[in-house]
């Protein structure tokens, strides 16, 4: 393992491991004044799959990892077109087996890990919650997942004029086209959680969606499918933000930090003031 202190984030590291095709970088941010043993959130930036990095991720880890009071740890996915499906969701699976081994000499608990993500990396967080489940660890305690993007066949897309959405039908198709260059990927459920017929068993869940996007539509049917399968799910969709806003929302990262805490610290927690 490699490690190096950020010159501007104190409270933060850039990390390299193994991973699937090479080193795969990762950001740990640690909070300031905090108990010797936190809890852990996997954090997956946006981008659609073909873009974004770990600065995107700064602004909302940062926020979970001081209210939440958890050791937040973003990674540096593979994005297509150069590593398409599956490379992503790979990466976030050896990002989370790595986290949940090297826990302790991180000052985590590997026993409260959770996963987050916004746009594609809602999705890659939904699909790391399938994949552990299925190939039986790590053992995930919770999943926030802001603006989602679910359906690759998009055919629960909202009306983008109508809600008035930054977000396109155009650069949704062109992004899972990228991503998934081979039609029947598209029913994969860890490239489309939302054909999943397999939600049993899936930790809870928080999904945060906003009123001018189009992808709240699949959003909030996931959180159905996981309400029907008995996961326990909340739901808050934000009036007037729009899907670019959401992820740097603040009353949005409040509202992550807020379930975090409540699936990852017991009662006996101390709170953590949200300054907002």
């Amino acid at each position: 393992m490699q490690v190096s202190p950020l010159p501007c984030t104190p409270q933060a590291q850039n990390l390299s491991i193994p991973g699937p095709n090479g080193p795969l970088r990762l950001r740990l941010y640690r909070p300031a004044m905090a108990p010797a043993v936190l809890p852990v959130v996997l954090y997956f930036h946006g981008g659609g799959f073909v873009g974004g990095s770990l600065d995107d991720a700064d602004a909302p880890a940062a926020f979970i990892a001081e209210q939440t009071s958890a050791l937040v740890v973003a990674v540096d996915y593979a994005l297509a077109p150069a590593r398409p499906f599956p490379a992503a969701p790979e990466d976030a699976h050896t990002a989370a087996l790595w986290i949940a081994e090297h826990a302790t000499e991180l000052g985590g608990d590997q026993a409260r890990l959770a996963v987050a993500g916004d746009d594609a990396g809602g999705n890659l967080a939904a699909a790391l919650t399938l994949i552990a489940r299925d190939r039986n660890g790590p053992a995930i305690a919770a999943q926030a997942l802001v603006g989602p993007m679910l359906d690759p066949s998009m055919t629960r897309l909202g009306d983008g004029t109508r809600l008035n959405s930054d977000l396109s039908a155009a650069t949704c198709a062109d992004c899972y086209r990228q991503y998934l260059p081979q039609p029947r990927q598209r029913l994969h459920p860890y490239a489309s959680p939302l054909v999943s017929v397999r939600q049993a068993g899936l930790p809870p869940a928080l999904i945060v969606t906003a009123e001018c996007d189009v992808l709240h539509n699949e959003a909030e049917k996931y959180a159905a499918a996981l309400i029907a399968a008995g996961v326990p799910t909340q739901v808050v969709r934000f009036a007037g933000v729009n899907h670019g806003e959401l992820a740097g929302h603040r009353p949005a990262l409040a509202e992550i930090a807020h379930f975090l805490r409540r699936r990852l610290w017991d009662a006996e927690a101390p709170a953590h003031p949200l300054n907002l």
